[in-house]
């Protein structure tokens, strides 16, 4: 894994949660596009660096609330980085639910998310 690996806590903490969110999320948009082209390689790479992401935005905020949230949406991701053949359907859920950890990523849904069926608002 290249990109991100040189990505201090530091730097990282340096960044508003909502840009953390929101760059974790931007990792999961990349991986939902690897998906869609079933680019299997592409789809593991893109779930390491959202990994490396959630364990650095954990690293750096104190919030046991928050950490504990963003634990449980890592065993998600984690899930999908392990699967045989991760699905979209799957991906697209856990994808929902990390944009909705924020209200300004929340307002990401209706763009990135618009044509996922059967996961309601």
């Amino acid at each position: 894994m290249t990109q991100h690996s040189s990505l201090t806590p530091e730097r990282w903490a340096t960044f508003s949660l909502d840009r953390q969110i929101l760059m974790i999320a931007n990792e999961m948009n990349r991986t939902s596009s690897r998906l869609r082209a079933e680019d299997l390689e592409g789809v593991r790479l893109g779930y390491e660096r959202v990994l490396r992401l959630v364990d650095l935005t954990v690293e750096v905020n104190t919030r046991r609330t928050l950490r504990r949230e963003l634990l449980r949406w890592r065993d998600l991701a984690a899930a999908l980085y392990i699967a045989t053949e991760p699905g979209l359907t799957e991906h697209e859920a856990i994808f929902r639910c990390l944009l909705q950890l924020t209200p300004v990523a929340a307002l990401q849904i209706p763009f990135v998310l618009a044509g996922s069926k059967g996961l309601g608002h």
